[in-house]
């Protein structure tokens, strides 16, 4: 009776699987209505945030003597900078301040342990903003560091500006591709579906050539010459719609 009970029970499973496939197959051919569907729209905008790294390096006997140096030349750096400040405009960020040691082989012994022949240390200054006049302007003022990086970006009350102004058109142009597909595949309308809508980030323009810059910003009051150039603004609209007929 167990054994019988047993195959009948097997019985019933396959049964039940075989009719579960045709209803499986049938949803499946249901979903020929959906049309999964992206559109975009593009803006160019001119990048109206400018970076500049400042840094120097110095290196002595004493680590102490060494981290005096280099506070001594972020300070006066700051000194200039901060004439300027102004939140969102000219933000300053006092970087990194670093000091090691450099080891060498102590004189007549080349087998010996290598020892601290000497010190030598980095610091950093961050000045950042949409005053990219006065930035520039700044970076001629600012003798005690020198120029490492420049870098161009869009500021996020320009970059939210751009999505606003370009997100109508990508829109428009996704329900324009889903009415004319519908159309092509031999439905008379469609409904939206599920959608998101997303941008892109611009990427940051960078410049880094020190030894230039140096030259560029060595006489008083000298701006630094900028081109900002413009970034490129996206929006994207990704999602599926269900072509009616």
């Amino acid at each position: 009776m167990i054994r019988s009970s047993k195959i009948l029970a097997r019985t019933l499973i396959a049964a039940g699987a075989v009719a579960v496939l045709p209803a499986m197959a049938q949803a499946q051919a249901a979903r020929t209505d959906v049309l999964a569907l992206n559109a975009s729209a593009t803006t160019e905008v001119t990048r109206d945030l400018l970076q500049l790294r400042f840094s120097t390096t110095r290196e002595g006997k004493e680590a102490g003597a060494v981290q005096n140096e280099l506070k001594q030349a972020l300070e006066a750096a700051l000194t200039e900078a901060r004439k300027v400040a102004r939140p969102g405009q000219v933000d300053l960020q006092a970087g990194n301040l670093s000091v090691y040691p450099r080891y060498g082989q102590p004189k007549g012994s080349s087998s010996a342990a290598p020892q601290i022949t000497g010190w030598q240390g980095s610091v950093e200054l961050l000045v950042q903003g949409r005053d990219i006049d006065a930035i520039s302007k700044l970076s001629g003022r600012i003798n005690s560091l020198a120029i490492a990086n420049v870098s161009y970006g869009l500021s996020r009350e320009a970059r939210e500006k751009a999505e606003d102004d370009v997100v109508a058109q990508a829109i428009a142009s996704y329900k324009t591709k889903a009415a004319l597909y519908a159309k092509q595949f031999g439905y008379s309308g469609y409904r939206i579906g599920e959608v998101s809508v997303n941008a892109d980030q611009p990427a940051p323009v960078m410049m880094a050539a020190q030894a230039r810059f140096k030259t560029m910003a060595s006489s008083a009051d000298e701006a630094l010459p900028v081109e900002s150039g413009k970034a490129t603004v996206t929006v994207n609209v990704n999602g599926n719609v269900l072509m009616t007929k």
